[in-house]
């Protein structure tokens, strides 16, 4: 399911190396939640174990090592030295199931690390989640339809990265639909999995996640979360990797918050929640403000698209600003099942060992997404004014 420490998003090791630069003593938690509070059965949960369990057997090869740091000119060749030490630690995970069979699995260890588990296990859990429902993929429906999206992209030159690593049907779907796509779509600019980048000498996606803003949050207070996550994030990559997320206290906070010197430094957006033509119309009147041609920047959208919806939302961007789209589930799991509604997200954190734990919360744009607990849910909404 997971064969090398490669296969996972790109962000993982941009946020983990930010860790370590900014923050090396902060440690953190991970906690799963399932949104469609699946019942999971005794078997998933032997076999859940026992793939994770065979974590610890994930290494950094020499020559993934060479080519992540010939490929990866703003991550130095230190971390990737690094990395190569570096070993999935099974008996840091904990999972079990509660009196209603919901899934719960926790991982906490220092943040540079912890950040790595997120996606190989949300990645396994969904295909483990298939195997023991007994789902089989039919490759040829599912390059049947991939065919048609890759036909609306090419003729509509709709630029497009693949994003399903988290939520894919398997490995071996992941990898013959990115074949098709390096094959046959003139328009896919890379894939968020370094793994598969690698593979098919792809360029590889990705900036910085929403656990970047709620540790910022968390330790800085919900009103400087953004400013300083993203004075921090240019304080590591020096303008690199410069698509600024801006939906973890609401795209309405972050328009507000956003400083006509990130503005002018940060190429431009993702959009991740919410939607999407109201942000292009507030986002592109927030550069107008700030006496910035929209033009020169880009939104990157990534929330739950298909290529129909793509198609929308490029015809509605055109003229005011440039965009993007990182698919995800709709190419990696487009096989006729249901798929997974997963995350795993930084849950509590504290700058070093001495200090307490402190709880981080997330504010969706999408009604019934937000992620804490109530009370601290509530905290953030009147600390921002929204309540």
């Amino acid at each position: 399911m997971i064969h090398t420490i490669l296969d996972t998003d790109l962000y993982k090791f941009t946020t983990s190396y930010a860790y370590i630069k900014l923050f090396p003593y902060a440690l953190g938690t991970f906690s799963f939640k399932d949104r469609d509070e699946t019942a999971y059965t005794d078997e998933f949960l032997r076999r859940l174990k026992e793939a994770v369990a065979r974590l610890s057997e994930v290494t950094l090869t020499r020559e993934e090592l060479e080519y992540m740091t010939k490929h990866c000119r703003f991550l130095p060749g230190v971390y990737w030295e690094w990395l190569s030490s570096f070993r999935f630690r099974p008996d840091k995970i904990d999972i079990s199931l509660d009196k209603d069979r919901h899934l719960s699995i926790e991982i906490t260890d220092y943040l540079y690390k912890a950040t790595l588990y997120e996606v190989p296990l949300l990645a396994i859990v969904s295909e483990i989640k298939n195997q023991v429902l007994g789902n089989v993929a039919d490759m040829d429906d599912i390059i049947c339809k991939l065919s048609e999206k890759v036909t609306l992209s090419n003729e509509h030159r709709l630029s497009f990265s693949e994003f399903g690593t988290r939520r894919r049907f398997s490995f071996d779907v992941q990898d013959k639909v990115i074949d098709c796509l390096k094959q046959t779509a003139h328009y896919c600019t890379g894939t968020s999995n370094c793994h598969f980048a690698m593979k098919y000498s792809l360029k590889t996606m990705g900036t910085h996640p929403h656990e970047w803003f709620m540790f910022h949050g968390a330790q800085f207070g919900y009103k400087h979360a953004n400013y300083m996550a993203l004075e921090n994030w240019v304080n590591v990559y020096d303008g690199d990797l410069g698509i600024a997320l801006s939906d973890t206290y609401t795209s309405g906070v972050f328009l507000t918050n956003l400083s006509r010197k990130q503005a002018k430094l940060f190429d431009g957006v993702r959009c991740d929640s919410g939607d999407e033509f109201e942000f292009t119309d507030k986002l592109v009147a927030r550069y107008r403000e700030l006496g910035i041609d929209s033009t020169t920047k880009t939104i990157v959208f990534s929330n739950a698209l298909d290529f129909g919806k793509a198609l929308d939302i490029q015809e509605h961007c055109r003229g005011k600003i440039r965009c993007a789209f990182g698919i995800g589930t709709n190419l990696t799991n487009d096989t006729g099942f249901k798929p997974s509604n997963i995350v795993m997200k930084l849950t509590q954190c504290k700058m070093n060992v001495n200090q307490e734990w402190r709880e981080c919360v997330k504010l969706s744009d999408d009604k019934g997404k937000h992620i804490g607990s109530k009370e601290e849910v509530r905290a953030c909404l009147y600390d921002l004014r929204l309540l």
